[in-house]
């Protein structure tokens, strides 16, 4: 198929065979073919100039139009000598600084030269792609933050991983990564089925899935109290779709071969119409006999694939359930659009204890202000003004504490700045994120349910050091 990518369309049938990292060129007609290696010759050289300052961006310092670069294309002419032509019409490229025409080269090349690298995915690369085109559907997960979240959460091979995400599959597929399809996943899910679009872009092979488990978050509440069951289980909609289809199509083909019949049987002689009735009733009754075998056959089809697709389900749902119910996860990623906490305080039950666990969220608190206006006649009044904060991930925290159970709690964010590095002209990018998300990190203990908040604290303060007593009471006189 055609794929358009950067405001340039291609086929990847020459790409087949070849090993990742591949320079192709794009040709007339969207093929690729593979660039060869051209060493750049310095005979001559280069002039520039000492600053910039006396350079005016009007617009006419390229003598070549956009009908001369278009004229050039149509001749067939690469995009090297296009960029090569650019740079001799241009009347302030000598006074340019020599930083200030590789950027020009840089950025004509870009423009005119249709050259694609192909490149094998990973974490990295998906991360950092989502992040610039679409961070909405990743919930704005920065990729250093997803970095943070893999090497907080002890991801490794041979472990078994609980998954609550909504990030499109972008961390599901990062733990996948990071594991090299050694060890279990659950994939928690919200709705009727987990989203899986980055995961599929990682080019996975099949082995990996093989020890990936799903399991809907409407479930856990059973599975915890146990009467779990997989009896009602929503039916797939795509079934749905596709017996509508189908018996639409067979009800409009009758219809319609019965809008035919009664056409024809209207322009018959008056002669022939005890003939013409019984043909009619003849044809129609072999119409509605097909007709009916038809949308037996569709029916009896339809039913057995989703029969099948419902026993895998089943089958699926029951081995995530079992091991669930062992309750010995060796970690718990979660990265949400939803609140954190009852999420969190749930997932832990399934966790084993001294493994670690990493909360993601976008906000660690959000205040929204609510105006309430009244109109009457001629006056405006303004009744009230409330400010409303919802701390997601410091409410989080402060049940962990309250609840117990839980070391090591730390509520971190990262900070990231890019640098570019180049001779002589390395320096912080002009631009830069203003925040990756929060993240909530500790490691789960054994819950000591028999004794209270109250006693707890009160052991912790009697635990304190003498010394640090001393102090405080110091202070105090």
């Amino acid at each position: 198929r055609k794929i358009i990518f950067e405001k340039q369309w291609f086929y990847l049938d020459n790409a087949i065979g070849h090993i990742y990292g591949t320079t192709f060129e794009v040709t007339s007609g969207g093929n690729l073919q593979p660039k060869q290696e051209v060493e750049e010759t310095t005979t001559e050289t280069k002039e520039a100039g000492t600053d910039n300052r006396n350079i005016v961006d009007d617009g006419k310092s390229q003598k070549l139009t956009h009908d001369d670069i278009k004229a050039l294309k149509d001749k067939g002419i690469k995009g090297q000598e296009i960029v090569q032509q650019l740079i001799e019409n241009s009347t302030t490229f000598r006074d340019k600084t020599e930083f200030a025409q590789d950027k020009y080269i840089k950025k004509k090349k870009k423009k005119y030269e249709a050259v694609i690298t192909i490149v094998k995915p990973s974490t990295r690369i998906l991360s950092t792609m989502y992040y610039a085109r679409e961070p909405g559907k990743i919930n704005h997960l920065r990729y250093d933050t997803l970095a943070q979240m893999l090497t907080l959460g002890n991801i490794r091979a041979g472990s078994k991983m609980i998954v609550m995400e909504t990030c499109a599959g972008l961390v599901l597929g990062a733990v996948m990564e990071r594991m090299g399809g050694y060890g279990s996943i659950i994939q928690m899910y919200p709705g009727g089925g987990p989203v899986r679009a980055a995961t599929s872009c990682f080019g996975f092979p099949k082995p990996f899935f093989d020890n990936l488990h799903e399991f809907p978050l409407s479930k856990v509440g059973s599975l915890l109290s146990g009467t779990f069951s997989t009896e009602t289980l929503p039916s797939e909609p795509e079934d749905n779709s596709l017996v509508e289809e189908e018996s639409n199509g067979l009800t409009a083909g009758k219809q319609a071969s019965l809008q035919e019949t009664e056409e024809d049987s209207t322009t018959e002689t008056s002669m022939e119409i005890n003939e013409t009735e019984e043909q009619e009733t003849m044809d129609i009754n072999a119409e509605d006999v097909e007709f009916k075998e038809n949308k037996e056959k569709a029916n009896v089809r339809i039913f057995i694939v989703r029969e099948r697709k419902q026993r895998e389900r089943r089958k699926k749902l029951i081995e995530a359930a079992a091991l669930l119910r062992e309750k010995n996860a060796d970690g718990l990623i979660v990265a949400s659009k939803f609140h954190p906490t009852p999420l969190l305080l749930t997932l832990l039950e399934f966790v084993a204890p001294s493994r670690p666990f990493v909360v993601y969220c976008l906000y660690k608190e959000v205040s929204r202000i609510c105006c309430f206006r009244f109109y009457s006649l001629s006056l405006t009044l303004f009744c009230c003004v409330t400010c409303l904060f919802f701390k997601p991930l410091l409410e989080c925290y402060t049940k962990l504490r309250e609840r117990g159970g839980v070391i090591n709690l730390k509520l971190s964010e990262t900070w990231l700045r890019n640098y570019q590095v180049l001779p002589d002209r390395s320096h912080p990018k002009l631009t830069m994120s203003g925040g990756g998300g929060y993240l909530l990190s500790g490691i789960t203990v054994v819950l000591d349910k028999g004794k209270s908040d109250a006693s707890n604290l009160e052991a912790l303060k009697m635990e304190e050091p003498s010394s640090k007593r001393c102090k405080v009471q110091d202070l105090d006189c």
